[in-house]
Protein backbone atom coordinates (compact mmCIF):
# COMPACT_ATOMS: atom_id res chain seq x y z
CA UNK A 1 0.00 0.00 0.00
CA UNK A 2 1.42 3.40 -0.97
CA UNK A 3 -0.19 5.26 1.95
CA UNK A 4 1.38 4.80 5.37
CA UNK A 5 -0.36 4.34 8.71
CA UNK A 6 -0.09 7.14 11.28
CA UNK A 7 2.36 4.95 13.22
CA UNK A 8 4.53 4.47 10.14
CA UNK A 9 4.53 8.21 9.51
CA UNK A 10 5.89 8.77 13.02
CA UNK A 11 8.66 6.19 12.46
CA UNK A 12 9.51 7.89 9.18
CA UNK A 13 9.59 11.23 11.02
CA UNK A 14 12.23 9.85 13.40
CA UNK A 15 14.38 8.71 10.47
CA UNK A 16 13.86 12.02 8.67
CA UNK A 17 14.90 13.99 11.75
CA UNK A 18 18.10 11.94 12.11
CA UNK A 19 18.98 12.77 8.51
CA UNK A 20 18.21 16.44 9.17
CA UNK A 21 20.50 16.48 12.20
CA UNK A 22 23.24 14.66 10.27
CA UNK A 23 23.17 17.29 7.53
CA UNK A 24 23.46 20.01 10.17
CA UNK A 25 26.40 18.24 11.79
CA UNK A 26 28.18 17.98 8.44
CA UNK A 27 27.22 21.55 7.58
CA UNK A 28 29.20 22.83 10.57
CA UNK A 29 32.36 21.46 8.94
CA UNK A 30 31.92 23.06 5.53
CA UNK A 31 34.66 25.57 4.78
CA UNK A 32 37.46 25.98 2.24
CA UNK A 33 40.10 23.26 2.63
CA UNK A 34 37.79 20.50 3.87
CA UNK A 35 37.61 17.31 1.80
CA UNK A 36 34.36 15.63 0.93
CA UNK A 37 35.74 12.41 2.44
CA UNK A 38 36.05 14.17 5.81
CA UNK A 39 32.36 15.13 5.57
CA UNK A 40 31.44 11.55 4.72
CA UNK A 41 33.40 10.09 7.63
CA UNK A 42 31.73 12.43 10.12
CA UNK A 43 28.28 11.68 8.73
CA UNK A 44 28.71 7.94 9.20
CA UNK A 45 29.98 8.40 12.76
CA UNK A 46 27.07 10.66 13.65
CA UNK A 47 24.43 8.33 12.19
CA UNK A 48 25.83 5.26 13.96
CA UNK A 49 26.25 7.16 17.24
CA UNK A 50 22.50 7.91 17.10
CA UNK A 51 21.40 4.32 16.51
CA UNK A 52 21.02 4.46 12.76
CA UNK A 53 22.72 2.89 9.77
CA UNK A 54 23.84 4.85 6.69
CA UNK A 55 21.04 4.37 4.17
CA UNK A 56 23.09 4.91 1.02
CA UNK A 57 26.18 2.87 1.88
CA UNK A 58 25.90 -0.43 0.04
CA UNK A 59 22.61 0.55 -1.59
CA UNK A 60 22.94 -0.59 -5.20
CA UNK A 61 26.64 -0.97 -4.32
CA UNK A 62 27.08 2.75 -3.57
CA UNK A 63 30.33 2.98 -1.54
CA UNK A 64 29.69 6.00 0.72
CA UNK A 65 27.39 7.48 3.37
CA UNK A 66 26.84 10.79 1.56
CA UNK A 67 26.45 11.99 -1.98
CA UNK A 68 28.64 15.11 -2.22
CA UNK A 69 28.07 16.97 -5.48
CA UNK A 70 30.14 20.11 -6.09
CA UNK A 71 29.25 22.99 -8.44
CA UNK A 72 28.20 21.48 -11.80
CA UNK A 73 27.72 18.04 -10.26
CA UNK A 74 23.98 17.53 -9.85
CA UNK A 75 23.73 14.42 -7.67
CA UNK A 76 25.51 11.20 -6.63
CA UNK A 77 28.96 12.76 -6.28
CA UNK A 78 31.40 10.38 -4.59
CA UNK A 79 33.18 11.63 -1.45
CA UNK A 80 36.96 11.67 -1.95
CA UNK A 81 40.13 12.76 -0.18
CA UNK A 82 41.05 14.44 -3.46
CA UNK A 83 37.98 16.69 -3.60
CA UNK A 84 38.87 19.76 -1.56
CA UNK A 85 36.25 22.47 -1.11
CA UNK A 86 37.22 25.95 -2.30
CA UNK A 87 35.94 29.41 -1.56
CA UNK A 88 32.97 30.13 -3.83
CA UNK A 89 31.97 26.49 -4.31
CA UNK A 90 28.54 25.09 -3.67
CA UNK A 91 28.02 21.50 -2.54
CA UNK A 92 24.85 19.46 -2.54
CA UNK A 93 24.94 16.93 0.29
CA UNK A 94 22.38 14.14 0.05
CA UNK A 95 22.07 11.78 3.02
CA UNK A 96 20.01 8.72 3.85
CA UNK A 97 19.60 6.70 7.05
CA UNK A 98 17.90 3.52 8.14
CA UNK A 99 16.42 3.71 11.65
CA UNK A 100 13.90 1.31 13.18
CA UNK A 101 13.44 -0.34 9.75
CA UNK A 102 12.39 2.92 8.05
CA UNK A 103 14.44 5.17 5.80
CA UNK A 104 15.08 8.89 5.94
CA UNK A 105 16.38 10.94 3.01
CA UNK A 106 17.17 14.65 2.66
CA UNK A 107 19.51 16.98 0.77
CA UNK A 108 20.78 20.53 1.12
CA UNK A 109 23.03 22.66 -1.07
CA UNK A 110 25.58 24.52 1.03
CA UNK A 111 27.67 27.59 0.22
CA UNK A 112 31.43 27.38 0.75
CA UNK A 113 32.85 30.69 1.87
CA UNK A 114 31.86 33.68 -0.26
CA UNK A 115 29.58 32.70 -3.13
CA UNK A 116 28.60 34.89 -6.09
CA UNK A 117 25.24 36.65 -6.12
CA UNK A 118 24.13 34.66 -9.18
CA UNK A 119 24.90 31.39 -7.38
CA UNK A 120 23.06 32.52 -4.25
CA UNK A 121 20.05 33.28 -6.45
CA UNK A 122 20.16 29.75 -7.92
CA UNK A 123 20.11 28.27 -4.42
CA UNK A 124 17.28 30.54 -3.30
CA UNK A 125 15.07 29.76 -6.28
CA UNK A 126 15.75 26.02 -6.03
CA UNK A 127 14.73 26.02 -2.38
CA UNK A 128 11.61 27.99 -3.29
CA UNK A 129 10.84 25.34 -5.95
CA UNK A 130 10.95 22.70 -3.23
CA UNK A 131 8.47 24.57 -1.07
CA UNK A 132 6.19 25.21 -4.06
CA UNK A 133 6.11 21.45 -4.54
CA UNK A 134 5.42 20.86 -0.86
CA UNK A 135 2.49 23.31 -0.98
CA UNK A 136 0.97 21.16 -3.72
CA UNK A 137 1.42 17.87 -1.79
CA UNK A 138 -2.18 17.68 -0.60
CA UNK A 139 -4.83 15.02 -0.98
CA UNK A 140 -6.87 15.17 -4.21
CA UNK A 141 -4.08 16.96 -6.07
CA UNK A 142 -2.16 14.88 -8.57
CA UNK A 143 1.57 14.30 -8.98
CA UNK A 144 1.45 16.52 -12.04
CA UNK A 145 0.20 19.44 -9.94
CA UNK A 146 3.20 19.14 -7.64
CA UNK A 147 5.62 18.70 -10.56
CA UNK A 148 4.14 21.66 -12.47
CA UNK A 149 4.53 23.94 -9.44
CA UNK A 150 8.26 23.15 -9.29
CA UNK A 151 8.85 23.45 -13.04
CA UNK A 152 6.91 26.68 -13.43
CA UNK A 153 8.81 28.43 -10.65
CA UNK A 154 12.22 27.29 -11.95
CA UNK A 155 11.60 28.15 -15.58
CA UNK A 156 9.93 31.49 -14.83
CA UNK A 157 13.20 32.41 -13.10
CA UNK A 158 15.30 31.44 -16.18
CA UNK A 159 16.52 28.10 -14.79
CA UNK A 160 16.08 24.57 -16.15
CA UNK A 161 14.80 21.38 -14.55
CA UNK A 162 16.68 18.07 -14.69
CA UNK A 163 14.39 15.45 -16.23
CA UNK A 164 16.38 12.23 -15.82
CA UNK A 165 16.28 12.18 -12.01
CA UNK A 166 13.18 12.42 -9.84
CA UNK A 167 11.94 12.29 -6.27
CA UNK A 168 10.27 9.20 -4.87
CA UNK A 169 8.17 7.57 -2.23
CA UNK A 170 9.94 6.26 0.87
CA UNK A 171 9.23 3.77 3.66
CA UNK A 172 10.85 0.44 4.49
CA UNK A 173 12.60 0.82 1.13
CA UNK A 174 14.67 3.84 0.14
CA UNK A 175 12.84 4.23 -3.16
CA UNK A 176 9.15 3.36 -3.30
CA UNK A 177 6.26 4.32 -5.52
CA UNK A 178 5.39 6.85 -6.73
CA UNK A 179 8.06 8.66 -8.73
CA UNK A 180 7.93 12.40 -8.04
CA UNK A 181 9.20 14.31 -11.10
CA UNK A 182 10.07 17.99 -11.00
CA UNK A 183 8.34 18.75 -14.29
CA UNK A 184 4.86 17.98 -15.52
CA UNK A 185 1.35 19.13 -16.31
CA UNK A 186 -1.41 20.01 -13.90
CA UNK A 187 -4.15 17.43 -13.51
CA UNK A 188 -1.94 14.57 -14.74
CA UNK A 189 -0.54 11.56 -12.88
CA UNK A 190 -1.64 9.59 -9.85
CA UNK A 191 -3.93 11.22 -7.32
CA UNK A 192 -2.25 12.03 -4.02
CA UNK A 193 -3.75 10.48 -0.90
CA UNK A 194 -3.33 11.27 2.78
CA UNK A 195 -0.22 9.68 4.34
CA UNK A 196 1.58 9.04 1.09
CA UNK A 197 5.17 9.81 2.10
CA UNK A 198 7.20 11.52 -0.60
CA UNK A 199 10.74 12.75 -1.03
CA UNK A 200 10.43 15.94 -3.06
CA UNK A 201 13.80 16.98 -4.48
CA UNK A 202 14.11 19.57 -7.23
CA UNK A 203 17.41 19.51 -9.13
CA UNK A 204 17.67 22.87 -10.88
CA UNK A 205 20.38 23.96 -13.31
CA UNK A 206 21.63 27.49 -13.92
CA UNK A 207 22.15 26.64 -17.58
CA UNK A 208 20.61 23.98 -19.79
CA UNK A 209 18.79 20.95 -18.39
CA UNK A 210 20.93 18.24 -20.04
CA UNK A 211 23.10 16.10 -17.77
CA UNK A 212 25.70 13.37 -18.18
CA UNK A 213 27.32 10.66 -16.08
CA UNK A 214 30.96 10.99 -15.13
CA UNK A 215 33.48 8.19 -15.57
CA UNK A 216 33.11 7.00 -11.97
CA UNK A 217 29.73 5.52 -12.93
CA UNK A 218 27.88 7.50 -10.24
CA UNK A 219 28.30 11.25 -10.47
CA UNK A 220 25.78 13.14 -12.60
CA UNK A 221 26.79 16.62 -13.77
CA UNK A 222 25.47 19.26 -16.13
CA UNK A 223 26.59 18.89 -19.74
CA UNK A 224 27.33 22.61 -20.05
CA UNK A 225 29.30 22.61 -16.76
CA UNK A 226 27.04 25.31 -15.29
CA UNK A 227 26.17 25.04 -11.55
CA UNK A 228 23.27 22.95 -10.28
CA UNK A 229 21.42 23.07 -6.95
CA UNK A 230 19.49 20.37 -5.11
CA UNK A 231 17.24 20.50 -2.05
CA UNK A 232 15.17 17.61 -0.68
CA UNK A 233 12.64 17.17 2.12
CA UNK A 234 10.40 14.26 3.09
CA UNK A 235 6.69 14.99 3.49
CA UNK A 236 3.51 13.11 4.31
CA UNK A 237 0.62 14.18 2.10
CA UNK A 238 -2.11 15.85 4.15
CA UNK A 239 -5.73 16.79 3.58
CA UNK A 240 -5.13 20.54 3.75
CA UNK A 241 -1.34 20.79 3.86
CA UNK A 242 1.64 18.48 3.83
CA UNK A 243 3.25 17.31 7.06
CA UNK A 244 6.97 18.02 6.56
CA UNK A 245 8.88 15.22 8.30
CA UNK A 246 12.45 16.40 7.74
CA UNK A 247 13.65 19.95 8.30
CA UNK A 248 16.35 22.44 7.38
CA UNK A 249 15.99 24.22 10.72
CA UNK A 250 18.92 22.38 12.34
CA UNK A 251 21.15 23.60 9.51
CA UNK A 252 19.89 27.15 9.31
CA UNK A 253 19.66 27.95 13.02
CA UNK A 254 23.43 27.37 13.24
CA UNK A 255 24.31 29.53 10.25
CA UNK A 256 23.35 32.47 8.12
CA UNK A 257 22.26 30.25 5.25
CA UNK A 258 18.52 30.98 5.42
Amino acid sequence: MVEKTDQEVELLRQSALLVSKTLAEVGKMIRPGVTTLELDTRAEEFIRDHGGVPGFKGYRKYPSTLCTSVNSQVVHGLPSKNTVLKDGDIISIDCGVLLNKYYGDSAYTFQVGEVSESTRRLLRITKECLFKGIEAATARNRIGDLAYAIQQHAESNTYSVVRELVGHGIGTQMHERPDVPNYGRRGVGIRLRKNMVLCIEPMINKGKREVMEERDGWTIRTKDNEPSAHFELTVAVGEQRADVLSTFSFIEEKSNLN
